[in-house]
């Protein structure tokens, strides 16, 4: 364990490089964190909110809520929270950082996320 200082968020946080979030694990909240604390939340067992989870956040195809209509170009919003939607960057110039030499970057798409105003609000207290 470090004794030094991590810079998190452009905040300087003494200590090892973990940084302590608040909640009762004290670190980076994982899938089975977040599955044991569904649970028990709202009283489901933990193998139906493993399903809940799995079935919100997967990834895999024709899984995932959000990540299937994120990938067909919808916009998933839920209000205070925040929407998850498709962007796309258009093609565009750049450079080789070893040679300097012009390169084009291809257009892609990509996915994102915008913090809702209540979000938004509870992080910055």
């Amino acid at each position: 364990m470090s004794t030094g200082k991590t810079v998190f968020l452009g905040l300087t946080v003494p200590g090892n490089s973990r940084v302590n979030t608040g909640w009762k694990g004290g670190e980076i909240m994982n899938k089975t964190e977040l599955t044991e604390q569904l649970a028990k939340k709202s009283g489901l067992s933990k193998a139906d909110s493993k399903r809940a989870v799995d079935a919100i956040f997967s990834t895999a195809p024709r899984e995932g809520i959000i990540a299937n209509a994120v990938s067909k170009g919808d916009r998933v919003q839920i209000t205070g929270f925040g929407t998850f939607e498709r962007r796309q960057r258009k093609k565009r110039t750049g450079r080789n950082p070893q040679t300097g030499e012009s390169i084009i970057i291809q257009a892609a798409k990509y996915p994102a996320f915008t913090a809702g105003k209540s979000l938004k609000e509870r992080i910055m207290k």
